[in-house]
C-alpha cells in the first residue's frame, strides 16, 4: 500500500458514514446541524482509532498490531478501520503524523508556532537555534513511535515504505528551510544549496536522536547540540552574496 503524501504538514480530512460511525443529530436535547455532528462523530472516531494504534504499536510493536486489536481497543469494527485508514500501514502513518503534530487539528505544520519562528529569525545564529528548537520539538514528540518503527526494519515492507516516505518528508522540509536561508544569504559560502539541504537531512535523521537519547542526552542538549552543528556546518556569521 502506498502511504499518503503528507509531508508531516496535514492531518487527514474528518469523514463520515465510515462502518458504524453513528451521525445522529442531537447534541444536549437541541437540533443541531446533521453535518457539523456528523464530522464530530467521525473525528471523534478517528480519534480514538489513532490513539488505539499508536498504544498497541508502542505495546507491541507493528508488526505483531492486527487491526482487529486496533478496532477493539478504539471500539469499532474492524470494517471501520479499513475504510478510514486503509489497513495498517495507513494508521501507522495517521498515527505518526499526530505524533509530530501533536494533535489532531487540521493546520500544517508550516503554520503553526515552531515553524513561524524559522521563518522569522533574524539572523543565522536565531536561525540555527529556532531550527533546532523545532526538530527536537517534532523529534520528542514521535521519538517513542519512530524507535518501534526503526527496531521492526527488515520485518515487514511497509515498515520500510514508511521510512521511506518519512526520510522524502523530511528532505522536501530540509529543501524549505535551506532555500530560505540561501535567500538570506546565510549559507556557508562553499556550500551549495543542494549540498546544505543534505547536511540538514542528515542531522536531522530520527536515528541521530535516538542515539542522543540513548546516550543520555536531554532533549535540550539535543537541541544545543544540533544549532551549534547546524552553524558549524551549514550557516556562516558572515553574510554571502547569493
Amino acid at each position: 500500500m502506498a502511504f499518503r503524501y503528507s509531508l508531516l504538514y496535514q492531518v487527514g480530512t474528518v469523514r463520515c458514514n465510515e462502518g458504524n460511525v453513528q451521525c445522529d443529530a442531537v447534541d444536549g436535547g437541541n437540533e443541531v446541524d446533521p453535518t457539523t455532528q456528523r464530522a464530530r462523530s467521525a473525528r471523534d472516531t478517528r480519534r480514538r482509532v489513532i490513539d488505539a494504534a499508536h498504544h498497541l504499536f508502542l505495546e507491541q510493536g507493528f508488526p505483531a498490531t492486527t487491526i482487529r486489536e486496533v478496532a477493539d481497543r478504539a471500539g469499532v469494527s474492524a470494517e471501520t478501520v479499513y475504510k478510514g485508514f486503509g489497513g495498517k500501514a495507513g494508521l501507522l502513518k495517521a498515527a505518526y503524523d499526530v505524533a509530530m503534530a501533536g494533535d489532531d487539528e487540521p493546520i500544517p505544520i508550516v503554520d503553526r508556532p515552531e515553524v513561524r519562528a524559522v521563518r522569522a529569525a533574524t539572523t543565522p545564529a536565531a536561525a540555527a537555534a529556532a531550527y533546532a528548537n523545532l526538530a527536537r520539538t517534532l523529534l520528542g514528540r514521535a521519538g517513542p513511535l519512530t524507535r518501534v518503527v526503526l527496531a521492526g526494519r527488515g520485518a515487514s515492507a511497509e515498515v520500510e515504505e514508511f521510512v521511506q516516505t518519512t526520510d522524502a518528508e523530511r528532505l522536501v522540509g530540509a529543501t524549505g528551510v535551506v532555500t530560505h536561508w540561501a535567500a538570506e544569504g546565510w549559507l556557508r559560502a562553499e556550500l551549495s544549496s543542494e549540498r546544505a539541504r543534505d547536511v540538514v537531512w542528515m542531522l536531522t535523521a530520527p536515528a541521530v536522536y535516538l542515539m542522543s537519547i540513548d546516550r543520555g542526552w536531554t532533549m535540550r542538549e539535543y537541541r544545543d547540540w544540533l544549532a551549534d552543528a547546524v552553524m558549524a556546518l551549514v550557516l556562516s556569521d558572515e553574510a554571502v552574496s547569493g
